[in-house]
């Protein structure tokens, strides 16, 4: 399922989904970035706009919500769906406000007719499962958001095998295929411990498809970390699309109280940036993310070259002769038994990674460092080139990993480049491709990165030459310094 690369001394691998069993990683916003096109606002044309979509706008009018001085409405948008401004709206000007009792989350779940079956769920699952029970009931209060909601979205998870095909050798590919063997193993539990028992409580036919539906949604649409609530749906809001020309997620929406004598809990979206009348209002959903992980959550990429990362995947081996000691300085130092970092295009190594590695790497003569007199140092020591032999070794470990990586791909990046200039692509081969572009660029800087490291090898100053400099015997010359 993994694309593994093992090599060397073995310590060095790619990383699976599990690089996070948290599964709050799998739910932020949503969908496709921006393409200049016109769009078609209620208020123009609402002839132009689907039944479905004019349904829900009255739905919120009669719930108190929008009225005809709402700041944005629904449109038409190259995205699909988008938010449209009504009016001029000023940069952190309020868009819209959306109140807790319109809220999709755990606690909506809990209170439902299946809440009794929802509490030893995760609170996503639970979400999930709300959401598979209401799309299927016709007279459902949610009705006429749920017709709103796409069938799918451009993420990876939804993708053909012979659109995946198109990802070989990418830690997308890696990922997307992880996802979605965790997203059956978690139905078939559901499945068991919960579907079956209750036949009763659900329509009949409910299928692994809807689950991966329910999750598509969730970790596309959800808004995550406001105050208290860690997973909600916010019907309209979660129409805002975004815009990678935006370049912080501060302030674009925040939970407030409704008044000052009410106990009710308002969501509030602002706009980031002023926005004509006529024009699409937008956010920065995430500006941490790699392209890999948008393609995954969103279905969509970047052009910005800081979105290219490629995650390598550090261990220290059960096997190694020194693992507890490893294991202990690692920790100690907020490391864990495996190490991930995240190599951006154009950016340097990330802080501790050259220290963690050579920590893996130690041996040999150089395994005095291990011992417990060196226990409150050996971390800054290690920020400084050990040995040679140790140097050299993680300069060969990383390179043959990268080699290995990279012969994975079916293309080169000049061959892709071509694909792209010629243009005529489905988007998620569009998408693909770019995606390996990324990665391909990012583990050739990392080659390069330890190639030249390795040319250094001679001239760079180890622990033993700079531990006798400290002891005065040898100059910053490294002659030999004799007393009289």
């Amino acid at each position: 399922m993994t694309a593994s690369v093992t090599v060397a001394t073995g310590f060095l691998r790619s990383p699976s989904v599990s690089k996070s069993q948290n599964t709050s990683f799998l739910f932020t916003r949503q969908r496709i970035s921006p393409k200049k096109s016109s769009v078609r606002p209620i208020s123009a044309s609402a002839s132009e706009l689907p039944e479905n979509v004019r349904s829900f706008w009255k739905w919120l009018g009669d719930q108190g919500v929008v009225s005809a001085k709402s700041a944005a409405e629904p449109a038409v948008v190259p995205e699909g769906l988008g938010l449209v401004a009504r009016r001029d709206i000023g940069r952190n000007e309020v868009v819209l406000e959306i109140p807790k009792r319109l809220w999709i989350s755990p606690e909506t779940a809990a209170a439902s007719k299946i809440g009794a079956l929802c509490g030893g769920l995760k609170p996503w699952v639970s979400v999930a499962l709300f959401l598979i029970r209401e799309k299927y009931d016709e007279d459902s209060a949610w009705r006429v958001y749920l017709d709103v909601l796409p069938e799918s979205t451009d993420s990876t998870i939804f993708w053909s095998e012979e659109e995946l095909a198109e990802l070989k050798g990418t830690q997308l590919l890696s990922n997307t295929l992880g996802a979605k063997e965790y997203l059956e193993n978690e139905f078939s539990k559901l499945e068991q411990e919960i579907l079956k028992p209750n036949k009763d409580m659900f329509p009949s036919g409910i299928t692994v498809d809807d689950f991966m539906w329910a999750f598509g949604i969730l970790r596309s649409r959800a808004f995550s970390r406001l105050r208290g609530q860690d997973l909600v749906l916010i019907p309209l809001a979660d129409l805002i699309n975004h815009n990678p020309e935006i370049k912080t997620e501060d302030y674009a929406y925040e939970i407030k109280g409704a008044g000052l004598f009410s106990r009710d809990l308002l969501f509030s979206l602002k706009s980031p940036v002023y926005v004509k009348a006529g024009g699409q209002v937008y956010i920065q959903y995430d500006v941490n993310k790699s392209n890999a992980e948008l393609a995954l959550d969103y279905g969509f990429v970047e052009s910005n070259p800081n979105r290219n990362s490629y995650t390598l995947t550090i261990e220290i081996l059960e096997s190694d002769p020194f693992f507890g000691d490893k294991l202990d300085i690692a920790e100690t130092n907020g490391m864990a038994e495996t190490g991930y970092f995240d190599i951006v295009e154009g950016q340097s190594l990330p802080a501790g990674m050259l220290q963690y590695i050579r920590l893996v790497a130690l041996g040999g003569s150089d395994a005095f460092l291990l011992e417990s007199i060196f226990s409150n140092t050996i971390w800054g020591h290690l920020e400084l080139p050990v040995s040679r032999s140790n140097e050299e070794l993680i300069c060969r470990v990383v390179r043959d990993a990268c080699k290995s990586a990279l012969s994975g791909f079916a293309t080169t990046i000049e061959e892709d480049e071509k694909l792209l200039e010629e243009g005529k692509l489905d988007p998620r081969m569009e998408l693909a491709i770019k995606v390996r572009i990324g990665e391909k660029k990012v583990l050739q800087q990392i080659d390069q990165i330890f190639k030249d490291r390795e040319l250094e090898l001679d001239l760079l100053e180890y622990y033993q030459e700079r531990r006798l400099k400290d002891l005065g015997l040898v100059g910053e010359q490294g002659e030999i310094i004799f007393w009289e």
